[in-house]
């Protein structure tokens, strides 16, 4: 029996603590609620033989069966995979019996409350429990193809999963805690030589590229804005074709154009005479890291200038009328006026394309490929324009290291999560707390 005066919640809760479900059975006249809680508490004691062996195999991923025939050998990576779904449910079941406690002392509050139990009809019963049953596919698809493959990414950085002693089903994989990251980030071998190259090029090449392209295409939105061309949407629409046009297609195009011993560019100022041997456009390490950024400007540009054309738009003409009138000339009304109204507004989208250009695969990939050859390419196959990105991709399809590759992955969203958090926190349903 049950005191109407709030003394009881403490046996009710040590109740639902100690098995789910138990309280609502015993206690608070829930049977129907108590018996599902408890149901669940059943079929995972049962489970618990097998969520054992998965947290052994996760722990151990496997032992070197030599003696097997392939197939038959433990696939360490199959562990680890399952390792982690079972973590995932052991999660689910944890947030299910946090739920059916807090239930109880919801259900004995509520009787305290009224002085009796409630009567609630099934169809109620079943309206309270809608928006928990009506989320919980979305919690469980979110936790098995999000969360899963993202903890199973970070997982594989702390291993030793990679070519040629370690590839299952084979071998076995192995812990290894944080070898994959003093290798890469620290000594002096051409791994860790060749990472330093390659992170300090993607964060210029991130920095570059955004600011190349945000300030073209403002400077070409404000010359079109302020000067009397006719047809300035004819213009527009020309600038913004570089970008329009898949970038797969025009990066390979600019490929064979820069190509140094056929490609059209040289081979138009050899028939003009202005020099008589080649450039190496692409073939030369810090003129490729050039070219790649002018290029990125040529077919970037174009989303920047109707984006600050648009907003432009807000900025009332009386501003730069009174400017004028005050003796200011162009420069200065772009310094004073334009630029600070235009930045406030779009500085989200700046960081937005900053995060993308670093992980801006196409336009490396299909202009160089990651080339010109370097120093340290022959071990470690990054070339002298690859970003961190497009060295993942090497890494994973060409070496098969995939720690080191999840290494960097790892390393990239550390870099990253800063920036989309920030402009997450500037949206306007953060700002007023519709999340």
């Amino acid at each position: 029996m049950l005191n109407t005066d709030g003394s009881s919640e403490a046996k009710v809760t040590r109740t639902a603590a100690c098995f789910m479900g138990l309280s609502h059975i015993l206690y608070l006249k829930e049977r129907a609620k108590g018996a599902a809680y408890a149901a669940l508490e059943v079929l995972f004691l049962v489970l618990i033989p097998f969520t054992v062996k998965k947290l052994y195999d996760l722990v151990t991923l496997g032992f070197p069966q030599p003696n097997l025939p392939v197939k038959q050998r433990s696939n360490s990576i199959f562990m680890l995979i399952d390792g982690i779904l079972t973590l995932a449910l052991i999660a689910i079941f944890v947030a299910v019996y946090v739920i059916s406690v807090r239930s109880a002392k919801k259900s004995y509050r509520e009787y305290c409350r009224i002085k009796r139990f409630p009567k609630k009809s099934l169809s109620e019963t079943a309206n309270n429990a809608f928006p928990l049953l009506g989320l919980a596919p979305c919690v469980v698809m979110l936790l098995v193809f999000v969360v899963v493959p993202l903890v199973f990414s970070v997982a594989v950085a702390f291993t030793n999963y990679s070519a040629p002693d370690h590839i299952t089903p084979n071998n076995t994989v192995d812990w290894v805690g944080v070898q994959n990251f003093k290798e890469l980030m620290g000594g002096g071998s051409s791994w860790s030589k060749g990472f330093a190259r390659i992170a300090v090029w993607t964060l210029v090449w991130g920095v570059l590229s955004t600011a190349t392209c945000y300030f073209g295409g403002l400077l070409v939105a404000v010359t079109l804005k302020q000067s009397k061309i006719h047809f300035k949407s004819v213009f527009q629409f020309i600038f913004i074709l570089p970008y329009a046009v898949p970038s797969v297609i025009t990066m390979l195009v600019w490929k064979n154009m820069l190509n140094g011993k056929f490609g059209i560019v040289n081979r138009t100022l050899q028939s003009l005479g202005w020099m008589e041997g080649t450039i190496p456009w692409l073939s030369n390490p810090l003129l490729a890291q050039v070219m790649c950024i002018v290029l990125n400007l040529w077919a970037g540009f174009g989303y920047f200038m109707m984006l600050t054309t648009g907003t432009m738009t807000a900025i009332p003409d009386d501003l730069y009328e009174a400017a004028r009138i005050d003796g200011a000339n162009n420069a200065q009304i772009l310094r004073k006026i334009t630029l600070p109204l235009v930045l406030y507004q779009t500085m989200p989208l700046i960081i937005m394309s900053f995060t993308h250009n670093i992980n801006n695969f196409g336009a490396i990939f299909f202009l160089t490929g990651g080339n010109p050859v370097v120093a340290d390419s022959t071990i470690t196959s990054a070339g002298g324009t690859d970003l961190l990105v497009t060295w993942i991709y090497k890494l994973t399809i060409t070496l098969m290291k995939y720690n080191y590759a999840s290494v960097m992955a790892v390393l990239i969203f550390l870099v990253l999560a800063p920036f989309a958090v920030y402009q997450f926190m500037q949206t306007k349903a953060y700002k007023e707390g519709e999340v």
